[in-house]
C-alpha cells in the first residue's frame, strides 16, 4: 500500500513537548498513523541593560547581555521554545514499533529587526529563520528503542527540559539576536544541543530508563576560531532517569536524572589532544498540593558554559581546557482547580580560570567569570491549549578582569499547543 496516498500528519511538540495537548491524528488501512502537531508563540519584551561599576562598555567574551546604547530595546519574538510544526508517522511491522518524526522550528521576528529580513547586511532572503531541529527514525520493542537522526542530545537534556523558562524568554540575547530567547541557558546549564546520533534506550515503561548515544562529534573553538578540527571518534553521552510516586497511593511523584558525556578532539596543526567531559544532575519533586520544586547542577571541563564546544570558553588561548559549572533552582506552584500558575527560578554558570588565564599580562583575561539570572513568572491557562505568560528576569554577568553588566526584562506572551 503506497503510504504516500495516505500522507496523514504526526507530530509531537520535539523536545518541549512534555506538556502540549495531542494534535491531530489520523490512521492507514496498515496500521501507520500520522499526527500533526506542535505550538505558536510569541513575546512582547523589554530589555533594559546597563553597565556596572559606572563603565561606559561592558563587553567580553562570554556575556549574554549586550548593553550598547542600541541595546535598549523593545521587541516581539519567540521565546526559548520556538514554535514547532512536528510530522511524526508510526506502525509496526515484524514486531517491531517504528517511526519517523520530523520538526520544524521557525522563529517570527527577522534577524537584526531588518524589516522581512530583506536588503540590508542580510542581502535580498526574505522571511525567518527555520530550523530543521529533528529529523530521526525510531525502531523498538519489548528490548528498548534505537533512534537514528537529528535529535537533542542526552547530556543535560533533562537540565534544560524542566527548566520554566522553556515555556517562557529568560535572557534574550539582545537587540539583534537570531533564533530563540535563552531562558536558563548559560545561566543554569549548557544548552545540549540538537545534534546527529545514534542512540539507544531501554524501554520506557518502567520507572528507570538508561539511554547511551553516538554522536556526530564536535569540533571546539577559541574564542570564534577553530583550533581543535580533527574528529576521529564519535562523542558518547549516557543519561539515566528514574521516576516514582512517593508511596502507595500518593500523587506525590519525584524524577531523578543523570547525565554524561566524553569526547576526544585533536589540533592537528599543533599535534595536541584534548578530552572534554562532562557530568550532570539533577531531581524534580512534584507534590499533589500544586507545588513543584526543581534542582539540577552541572560540572564539566572543555565544554564551554553557555553553548557545548563553540562559545569560545571551553579553552583558553593556547588551547587548554577551562572546567566550567553551574546550578538551577527553581520553585513553581498551581493550586487545584487554578487556572494560574506561579513560579520563581535562579540560576548561575561559573567558568574557572586555567593557569595560562592567570598569567596573561599583569591585568586578568577579559573573559567570562560568572552569568546568572533570576526569574519570576506567572502562567495564566485560558484553555488547556491556549495560555498566556508574564515574566520578569533580572540578568547578571561578571568577567575575571572585574567587568560588570546587568539587565531586566519584562515580558509578556501567548503560547498555543495543539
Amino acid at each position: 500500500m503506497k503510504r504516500t496516498g495516505l500522507l496523514s500528519l504526526a507530530l509531537a511538540l520535539a523536545a518541549f513537548s512534555a506538556n502540549a495537548q495531542a494534535g491531530i491524528t489520523m490512521g492507514a488501512m496498515n496500521g501507520w498513523m500520522f499526527t500533526f502537531s506542535g505550538n505558536v508563540n510569541a513575546f512582547l519584551t523589554y530589555t533594559d541593560p546597563s553597565c556596572g561599576n559606572n563603565a561606559t562598555t561592558c563587553s567580553y567574551s562570554g556575556s549574554l547581555i549586550p548593553a550598547g546604547d542600541n541595546e535598549k530595546v523593545t521587541r516581539i519574538q519567540t521565546g526559548l521554545a520556538p514554535a514547532f510544526a512536528i510530522f511524526e508517522a508510526k506502525g509496526k511491522e515484524g514486531g517491531m514499533d517504528l517511526g519517523v518524526h520530523f520538526g520544524f522550528a521557525p522563529e517570527i521576528q527577522s534577524p537584526g529587526r531588518y524589516h522581512d529580513t530583506c536588503g540590508g547586511s542580510f542581502g535580498i532572503q526574505c522571511g525567518t529563520q527555520i530550523d530543521m531541529r529533528e529529523v530521526y527514525l525510531t525502531a523498538g520493542g519489548s528490548w528498548g528503542q534505537i533512534l537514528a537522526g537529528r535529535a537533542i542530545g542526552v547530556y543535560q537534556k533533562e537540565n534544560l527540559l524542566t527548566d520554566m523558562t522553556v515555556f517562557g524568554v529568560g535572557l534574550t540575547g539582545g537587540a539583534a539576536g537570531v533564533g530563540t530567547t535563552l531562558g536558563h541557558i548559560g545561566t543554569g546549564y549548557t544548552y545540549p544541543n540538537f545534534n546527529s546520533q545514534i542512540t539507544y534506550s531501554t524501554a520506557g515503561n518502567k520507572e528507570g530508563q538508561f539511554t547511551i548515544g553516538l554522536f556526530d562529534p564536535s569540533i571546539v573553538l577559541r574564542g570564534g576560531t577553530p583550533l581543535y578540527t580533527e574528529t576521529q571518534t564519535p562523542r558518547l553521552e549516557v543519561g539515566y532517569t528514574h521516576t516514582s510516586h512517593m508511596g502507595k497511593g500518593s500523587s506525590d511523584k519525584l524524577m531523578l536524572y543523570a547525565s554524561g558525556l566524553y569526547a576526544n578532539v585533536k589540533n592537528p596543526a599543533a599535534s595536541k589532544s584534548i578530552s572534554p567531559w562532562g557530568l550532570a544532575a539533577g531531581g524534580e519533586w512534584t507534590g499533589g498540593s500544586g507545588l513543584q520544586l526543581d534542582l539540577s547542577g552541572f560540572y564539566q571541563d572543555g565544554v564551554g558554559s553557555t553553548v557545548m564546544f563553540d562559545d569560545g570558553l571551553a579553552v583558553d588561548r593556547v588551547g587548554e581546557m577551562r572546567t566550567s559549572y553551574g546550578y538551577l533552582l527553581q520553585l513553581q506552584y498551581m493550586a487545584k482547580d487554578s487556572k494560574w500558575k506561579f513560579g520563581g527560578s535562579y540560576g548561575d554558570n561559573h567558568v574557572n580560570q586555567t593557569t595560562n588565564d592567570k598569567s596573561v599580562g599583569v591585568a586578568p583575561v577579559n573573559s567570562l567569570k560568572d552569568n546568572s539570572d533570576i526569574t519570576v513568572a506567572a502562567t495564566y491557562m485560558y484553555t488547556k491549549s491556549l495560555r498566556g505568560v508574564f515574566e520578569l528576569d533580572f540578568g547578571s554577568g561578571e568577567a575575571w578582569d572585574d567587568t560588570k553588566v546587568s539587565s531586566t526584562t519584562v515580558a509578556a506572551g501567548m503560547m498555543l499547543f495543539f
